[in-house]
């Protein structure tokens, strides 16, 4: 029976880990009706069965109930498989009030009460994700509210492990990118007074300068929130956690399952409908993206290591130790460029089309500005309004002059990630990955080099036809 011994404590490499890290505990997850939350709350439900209760903060919106919203998220086909290996999961889902957005999330001082003598392990993910968010906004969400869930985090009587969810692009305006900490162009705490007490016209109107060389408030307001986790964090056992570019799962809990188009999959989308033939991006770029299984894996091993080496007691812990970074990324290990994206993608895609083609298959990538402008013209805004007289002409309403002015302001705001590269390193990820017993290996998989990004994109491809797309499976896919 394998054995390592790390700390002094011993961990038998034929038994799983993570999994009993977490029996009867509960946990606190922010961010839960997003992406990472429901793969995270599937994840944990299905693979930590002897898990005690998971809280997820929900805000109330107008004309439906919290239940409700649980209700209809509970209903996507991401929880397929959770429902039929766990049907009674929703007994171990309970609902806290709040909203990120509130001084204290909007929590009731009952429902607070209820986390500080329960929480064990909390997982803030929730953010804004808008690149053209008003920074006012941002800041609340992103900053101020980071800085709120880890006073909860304090507060918290039996807390083990907090695991904050931040980007590999947050500090996108430096080259290198290590699993450190950096300088914030401005401190976190002086950035929420500005937001706080600023006239929004006025802030608007300064945004420009406070940015700086970030190309948006998403990555900007996300670099401060990590320098209010370095902060506030100090004898807590805290996880700085940075996954790149989260893209469709690749096996589970469903294969090729995503529920938005952020990111490459608004530009498969685009070119599967082929609406999009040209963008402004380097083809021979690196485009570091993730599948979303691998990401939640990683995450859950964080707050496992890191619940592991806290010494239980936020008072008597070393209040100089910094949070440990844990870059998840995939270029290191296994590199992919938009050529190569683009080409495994679009071989599925020809070869079982979506059903909603506006025009033949073309796509172009090119770096140039020039070139970009001059085929932007004559491949969308040209036949665009071509298009649309005739429509008018047939008195049906016009429609790709409005869809490529939307395509225009999107792509506008993620060209600054297409036609740049970063080199980020991942040890930490890394040697996390093989500190896990030989069970928790295969359950939380999230080693990048065992990618076969060209089996993955079949999957990716065909996930986005039947989540995004909602096209008929029933052609016969592709033959491998």
């Amino acid at each position: 029976m394998a054995e390592t011994v790390k700390g002094g404590v011993k961990d038998d490499l034929s038994e799983p880990q993570i999994s009993k890290i977490f029996v009867g505990a509960t946990v606190f997850l922010t961010g839960g009706t997003g992406f990472l939350g429901k793969l995270l709350i599937d994840k944990l439900l299905r693979c930590c069965p002897d898990i005690k209760k998971i809280y997820l903060l929900t805000r109330a919106k107008k004309n439906k109930s919290i239940l409700k919203r649980l209700q209809e998220q509970f209903d996507d086909a991401v929880f397929d498989t959770l429902r039929k290996e766990v049907p009674d999961f929703i007994e171990k889902i309970g609902v806290i009030e709040g909203d990120m957005v509130e001084l204290n999330l909007g929590i009731s001082e009952e429902d607070r009460t209820k986390l500080i003598n329960e929480v064990n392990f909390i997982f803030h993910g929730a953010a804004t994700v808008r690149f053209d968010e008003s920074l006012k906004t941002a800041v609340k969400i992103n900053v101020r509210g980071a800085r709120e869930i880890l006073n909860l985090a304090r507060a918290c009587k039996k807390l083990r492990a907090h695991v904050h969810i931040s980007t590999a692009y947050s500090n996108c305006t430096r080259k290198d990118i290590d699993e450190v900490f950096y300088e914030s162009l401005i401190p976190g705490e002086k950035l929420i007074d500005i937001a706080e007490y600023m006239d929004e016209k006025l802030l608007n109107a300064i945004t420009p300068g406070l940015l700086g060389d970030y190309p948006n408030t998403y990555v900007y307001t996300k670099a401060a929130a990590e320098d209010i986790v370095r902060t506030y964090s100090k004898g807590l056992p805290v996880a700085l956690f940075r996954p790149s570019i989260v893209v469709s799962t690749s096996k589970e809990p469903v294969p090729g399952w995503t529920d938005n188009v952020n990111g490459p999959t608004s530009l498969i989308v685009g070119v599967a409908v082929r609406l999009l033939r040209v963008l402004n991006y380097n083809p021979k770029t690196v485009s570091d993206m993730v599948p979303g299984d691998f990401v939640v894996n990683s995450c859950l091993a964080v707050s496992w290591k890191t619940a592991k080496t806290y010494l239980g007691n936020h008072k008597e812990a070393p209040m100089d130790l910094l949070p440990v970074v844990y870059n998840c990324v995939s270029s290191v290990e296994k590199p992919i460029t938009y050529e190569l994206f683009i080409k495994y993608t679009g071989a599925y895609d020809l070869e079982v089309p979506s059903t909603k083609p506006i025009y033949p298959y073309l796509f172009i990538l090119t770096p140039s500005a020039f070139f970009y402008r001059l085929l932007n013209l004559v491949l969308h805004w040209i036949p665009a309004y071509i298009v649309d007289a005739f429509l008018v002409m047939i008195g049906r309403k016009p429609m790709l002059v409005k869809a490529y002015t939307k395509i225009a302001k999107f792509f506008a705001l993620t060209n600054y990630f297409g036609l740049r590269e970063w080199k980020f390193s991942n040890d930490n990820t890394q040697n996390l990955f093989k500190e896990l017993s030989d069970v928790d290996k295969r359950t939380f998989n999230f080693d990048v080099s065992s990618l076969d990004w060209k089996e993955y994109f079949k999957i990716y491809v065909k996930g986005l036809r039947q989540y995004i797309l909602t096209d008929s499976l029933k052609t016969k896919y592709l033959k491998i």
